[in-house]
């Protein structure tokens, strides 16, 4: 027993780590490539995995409400990104992280559409079609799939013209500007992209949990895929990845402590405290990033 139970565990670890690599993605892309100080990516995750839920459970296909909820979330992205874009980064983080619990509290407030604090639960699992003993793995196996995909398509995106516009408007926009180019559509792009990705880790997430509650969007989650990146190195997809796979054993690790999950946790943030104080003292660029790729815009 202790075998297959150990198995299930190492196999919850890697849906673990393909979700947030998939998030940390989608804000490296923003920050990482193009310069966003975007506070509030966790939004963009629960409006999709809160769209599919209500959708579903209204009864429209689950796969329809899928592609409408990642829909949603890049028109979401598009949307705060048109008024706010243009504001200077430290005024741009506000706003998205004002956003991010704004719309927290509308899942909490509206029950009679989101389920309130206790969330919804009661739509369709992605593999139920499976037999119980093979949904795990199957959906280790989607995740995976999915991960790889998004980050093919971005490695070739970052490689395009497209991307390398995306790097200098990050270094330097008047630049980019003097050259002709329209900073701002290639912002909005950027961040829509990033939302979308965000979107379909937002859903695996509720697929992973077989719910979903605002509890799951708080700041603290934009946060930690902001320590991925930084962990893993900025503008840096492999980074991302490796990042994610750093934090998630070292949170996995930690949970096995004799301490109570209150004082693990504090542990856990003082640890991580302590862990980015050093990187940024001694490899600020992260594990795979390099020293001039770093850019905090404020």
């Amino acid at each position: 027993m202790i075998l297959p139970s150990l198995v299930n565990y190492f196999i919850y670890i890697g849906i673990i780590i393909g979700i947030y690599g998939l998030f940390a993605l989608g804000l490296n892309l923003e920050w990482g490539f193009t310069g966003i100080l975007n506070f509030g990516h966790v939004a963009f995750m629960g409006i999709a995995a809160y769209t599919m839920a209500i959708l579903n459970i209204a009864g429209l296909n689950l796969f329809i409400s899928i592609i409408i909820g990642i829909a949603l979330s890049i028109v979401a992205g598009v949307l705060i990104g048109a008024p706010t874009l243009k504001l200077r980064g430290d005024y741009l983080a506000i706003v998205t992280i004002a956003f991010s619990e704004i719309i927290r509290y509308f899942y909490i407030n509206e029950g009679w559409l989101t389920g309130g604090a206790g969330g919804l639960s009661n739509f369709n699992q992605l593999l139920g079609f499976l037999p119980s003993q093979y949904k795990q793995i199957g959906f280790l196996i989607v995740t995976l799939a999915l991960l790889g995909i998004v980050y093919v398509f971005l490695e070739k995106l970052i490689n395009s013209p497209w991307g390398r516009v995306l790097k200098s408007i990050r270094e330097d926009e008047e630049v980019s500007k003097a050259l002709g180019k329209n900073i701002y559509k290639y912002k909005i792009q950027s961040l829509a992209i990033g939302s979308g990705i965000a979107g379909i880790a937002g859903i695996l997430q509720a697929f992973n949990n077989y719910l979903v509650l605002p509890s799951s969007y708080k700041p603290l989650i934009t946060f930690y895929a902001w320590i991925i990146v930084v962990l893993g190195g900025s503008a840096n997809n492999k980074g991302s990845l490796v990042g994610a796979i750093i934090f998630v054993a070292f949170f996995e690790s930690t949970r096995f402590l004799p301490l109570g999950d209150v004082r693990v946790g504090s542990l856990r943030m003082i640890i991580i405290g302590l862990l980015l104080i050093l990187l940024m003292l001694f490899r600020p660029q992260g594990i795979l990033g390099n020293k001039e790729e770093l850019k905090l815009d404020i």
